[in-house]
């Protein structure tokens, strides 16, 4: 039997999918990226065009798609607050319409599937850190509900599928992540930090700064993610994927300036509406069924990431929304 697997990666030519994509192609695996270019850079997957074991698809998942393939990593969905509260009708919809087409896929093809969640499934929590077994706190009418509920609603189809349909399904829970090809107008935390340092505007903190975050570095996450799809079929998780090392938004701030050897101000702004006060995974269970743990400190993680923002141009990237 051959070795070659047929993977599809939705969300392909995003910061994240373009690296799992790389590394399946690298691996010598069929690879179909598929994309819808709202959020994401052709540019990140440029490299690969003329590979023959790689095919680029611009295709909205809320719109049915047949494929034939061995597995799938749903990865399509903006992450970022100011991108998936710029239409949060849509939002939804890529949730819950993109589960239910990729899964009718999974269903026909017999493939595994791996959503690719969130830690906003708890919401502002109430238990710290985090283990898969809390519900969480998640404000149903917000206007961050769009993508929180979406994702909520994704695993659910996930677990139904799976239980009626045998569908063969993986929930993986991810913390922030960071790294080479994010997003530098994405709004999130790290590349606002190291992109308004760079530039020497000031560093804009929502809030105090005393809300913590953990921050795991783009290679560790992909890696454990690989993992879960690789593991056996009797865990479908749901798995936190994240790092549990726990900051201060003030102090990543600090940390960004002192790498970047920038002299930017530091700016309070309001903290928006149910933003959480604290996120950091219980990574028990990550850690013995799947044998994974993240490596990268954020000092070091921080380090490469930055370089990568030096080595761009940021006029060949265009916001994806006005809001970002």
């Amino acid at each position: 039997m051959s070795s070659i697997k047929r993977i599809l990666v939705t969300g392909g030519a995003g910061f994240l999918g373009s690296h799992f994509c790389e590394r399946f192609v690298d691996a010598g695996h069929d690879v179909i990226c598929v994309d819808n270019f709202f959020t994401s850079q052709k540019s990140n997957v440029a490299h690969l065009l003329g590979r023959s074991n790689f095919e680029l698809v611009r295709h909205d998942i809320i719109h049915p798609l047949w494929l034939e393939v061995d597995e799938i990593y749903n990865l399509a969905c903006p992450a970022a607050p100011g991108h998936y509260q710029y239409n949060p009708i849509k939002t939804m919809k890529t949730s819950v319409m993109g589960a239910i087409n990729l899964l009718g896929m999974a269903r026909r093809c017999r493939a595994k599937i791996l959503q690719a969640s969130t830690s906003e499934v708890y919401g502002d929590p109430e238990i710290h850190p985090q283990p898969e077994s809390y519900r969480g706190a998640v404000n149903p009418i917000g206007p961050r509900a769009c993508y929180d509920e979406g994702k909520r609603a994704a695993e659910t189809l996930f677990m139904d599928y799976h239980r009626h349909n045998r569908v063969n399904v993986r929930i993986v829970r991810i913390f922030n992540t960071y790294g080479p090809r994010m997003h530098p107008f994405d709004g999130r935390v790290v590349s606002n930090f190291i992109r308004q340092a760079l530039v020497g505007e000031p560093i804009t903190i929502f809030g105090s700064g005393t809300q913590t975050r953990s921050f795991c570095y783009r290679d560790d996450l992909v890696e454990g993610i690989i993992r879960m799809m690789n593991g056996p079929d009797d865990f479908t998780g749901p798995v936190n994927i994240g790092n549990p090392a726990e900051f201060t938004i003030r102090q990543l701030a600090e940390l960004v300036i002192e790498l970047t050897g920038s002299k930017s101000p530091l700016v309070e702004k309001p903290l928006p509406v149910d933003d959480p006060e604290r996120r950091r995974p219980d990574i028990t269970l990550a850690k013995t069924r799947l044998s994974w743990e993240p490596t990268v400190s954020l000092r070091e993680g921080l380090a490469k990431t930055i370089a990568w923002f030096r080595s761009v141009q940021l006029a060949d990237f265009r916001a994806p929304t006005p809001n970002f």
